[in-house]
């Protein structure tokens, strides 16, 4: 990664370290907004010093081995060229093992391991919604611990925030991301010192450390343990956060931001809070804000929690973003417009399309659930079963990329999936209280995702299954019936071997051919960058036609007229300014013999209808576009 790959001094690495905690850290380090809050609430029955120390306990294992260890020592080394996250593992798996189909087009298939991982970024879709609904909902909350008068005021309030918040995208992250960092090292500082400050009070929750305590109350009934457990992962529902924007900054200077910083913050402040508890046992409505003195501190530790909720929410947002790239240009969701903010940060983007579903998705949230304690119901069955999906898709990476022997890769994946499993299956008694919800979000995204692919797949057969070759290409281009005219035509074409069948019509319809024909396909490599140098594929097949191959990572925007320039300065005769590009159109008609349920037709077409117009997409003048109509039945 370039963030790497030169010598940083200090204060680039304090730098990148803080940055870090402004994007990286903000889901999990708001969790102690509600995380203790709804252990002891859910505690089986035991007396409260049992109960208050074994959540602790649990917390502080939970932690240590799902952060500190599954993912900061383990997980975060599978990187896919310094990127992380659910389709970079799907990149890593597809490494070395494509297969080309007859008709040229490279295919993977939809096996279970791709399944298995669409179901994994589907889930996220659902985690976005909720963790800006949840953190808000329990930042304002506060407002409740200083006088109940404000509670009729928060979800209104919780509202407009998420409004503004979503409305504010489109202006991009570079600005306000530069206060990201600070501000969330100042809520880690004041996490610490609350935590610090009752922990001095009341030091024997320490023997918390002792696993013996989380042992105890796991020893409880199977349902017991599974709502505890439920509430537990509350506090590591952040996690997949840091293997997902380790692009951003590199697991060197994530690793350093959490030992140094959100790990011991976050200790600090739940063993504060269990103090708290242990020593006002009659005051533990909200044990985060009630470690506050009331006044002013109370007000300031508030506004900075909303503050905080908004960069945790912030985080969310922009990894859907950037999740819809990827999904789009690795052929798994049809195009959508993609802003870019930031000239110099091709990571800063805006998708409105996913900007305006995940404001109505989490306004909607907010108004239905009405509070984070209810919310929190149904909050963690997605990120657990996406954590389960990760370690899954972690063996195949170390067996298949890594060459480790299944003795060394089996019991290392076995203890993280048992704990994984242990606490997915615990979210299970959420789905009739809420947590059907982000499930319903993650079927819906997984029905496109999957219909789309094998949609295209099929569109892909029906175009190229019998196309013609480039000899008869050129045989064509010098036929004494085609006429040559001036100027250059480019013909987008899906298959770096294909003949578009705009261009057969073309010719055949108006019996012309342009003096300079370049077929241009755009390739998306299983890799986040392709270095700009080598995105240009050039070769003359004769009679004035030539063939470009754009060559992209899956977190990298095509740009066809800045392909095209290069394509004249390595030769080609053509003028980007005043070339005439020629798209199908497609035009879906069910009733084919295409292996899709019907519905799956159906939806392919309305996809396929709505899809962002190429020329907008691939970034194209739309004064030099002519699209021909193609009818295509499935």
């Amino acid at each position: 990664m370039s963030t790497q790959a030169q010598p940083l001094n200090a204060t680039a690495k304090a730098g990148l370290t803080i940055g870090a905690l402004g994007v990286v850290f903000g889901d999990i380090g708001t969790s102690p907004l509600y995380t203790m809050r709804e252990c002891i609430d859910h505690l089986p029955e035991v007396d409260q010093t049992t109960g208050v120390l074994g959540v602790l306990s649990l917390i502080f294992w939970a932690l240590l081995l799902v952060v500190s260890v599954k993912y900061i020592w383990f997980v975060m080394r599978a990187d896919n060229h310094g990127e992380g996250g659910i389709f970079a593992l799907l990149a890593l798996i597809h490494a070395n093992r494509e297969t080309q189909t007859p008709f040229g087009v490279t295919r993977r298939g939809l096996g279970p391991a791709v399944i298995m991982i669409l179901i994994g970024a589907a889930l996220l879709y659902g985690d976005g919604i909720i963790t800006p609904a949840v953190t808000l909902l329990g930042a304002a909350e506060g407002l409740n611990t200083i006088s109940p008068k404000f509670t009729p005021y928060v979800v209104p309030l919780v509202c407009v925030i998420l409004t503004l918040l979503f409305w504010f995208q489109r202006k991009g992250t570079q600005s306000i991301g530069r206060i990201f960092g600070p501000i969330m090292l100042l809520w880690f500082v004041t996490l610490s010192v609350l935590g610090a400050w009752h922990l001095a009070q009341n030091p024997s929750v320490l023997r918390a450390l002792n696993p013996a305590y989380a042992l105890t109350l796991l020893r409880h009934p199977p349902m017991q343990v599974a709502t505890l457990l439920g509430s537990i992962v509350l506090a590591i529902t952040g996690a997949e956060a840091l293997y997902a924007d380790m692009g951003h900054f590199g697991r060197r200077y994530i690793a350093f931001a959490w030992y140094g910083i959100a790990f011991p913050a976050l200790l600090l402040n739940y063993f504060g809070q269990a103090s708290y508890i242990l020593l006002h046992p009659q005051s533990v409505d909200n044990p985060f804000f009630a470690m506050a003195p009331a006044g002013f501190t109370r007000y300031a530790l508030t506004g900075l929690s909303i503050i905080a909720g908004i960069i945790a929410s912030q985080a969310l947002i922009t990894g859907a973003y950037s999740l819809t790239r990827q999904a789009i240009q690795l052929g798994y969701f049809p195009r959508l417009k993609v802003n870019h903010t930031n000239a110099q940060q091709v990571g800063q983007i805006y998708v409105p399309f996913v900007n305006a579903l995940l404001a109505i998705g989490a306004i909607v949230t907010v108004i239905s659930f009405g509070s984070s304690a209810h919310l929190a119901s149904a909050y963690g069955i997605a990120v657990t079963g996406t954590m389960a999906i990760t370690t899954i898709a972690y063996y195949l990476v170390v067996r298949r990329n890594r060459g480790w022997s299944i003795w060394r890769a089996a019991p290392l994946c076995g203890i993280f999936l048992l704990v994984d499993l242990a606490f997915f299956s615990s979210t299970a008694h959420k789905i009739t209280d809420g947590g059907w919800f982000p499930l319903a979000i993650g079927a819906v995204i997984l029905g496109i995702m999957h219909t789309w692919k094998i949609g295209r797949e099929a569109i892909y057969q029906r175009v190229y299954g019998n196309n013609i070759t480039e000899s008869e290409l050129t045989c064509i281009a010098r036929s004494k019936h085609t006429t040559r005219v001036k100027g250059a035509a480019v013909f987008m074409v899906g298959s770096p071997t294909g003949t578009p069948i705009a261009l057969l019509h073309h010719v055949k319809s108006n019996r012309t051919l342009h003096q300079t024909v370049v077929l241009l396909s755009i390739l998306t490599d299983e890799v986040p960058t392709v270095a700009d140098g080598d995105q240009l594929n050039l070769r003359e097949i004769g009679e004035g036609i030539w063939r470009v191959t754009g060559r992209y990572g899956y977190m990298q925007s095509p740009n066809v007229s800045d392909l095209l320039e290069k394509t004249k300065n390595a030769g080609v005769p053509i003028n980007p300014q005043s070339a005439t590009y020629i798209f199908n159109r497609e035009m879906i008609i069910s009733g084919g013999n295409a292996r899709m349920w019907e519905w799956q037709k159906s939806l392919y077409a309305v996809l396929s209808r709505n899809a962002s117009p190429a020329k907008d997409y691939y970034q194209i003048p739309p004064s030099q576009i002519i699209e021909l109509g193609l009818a295509l039945q499935l």
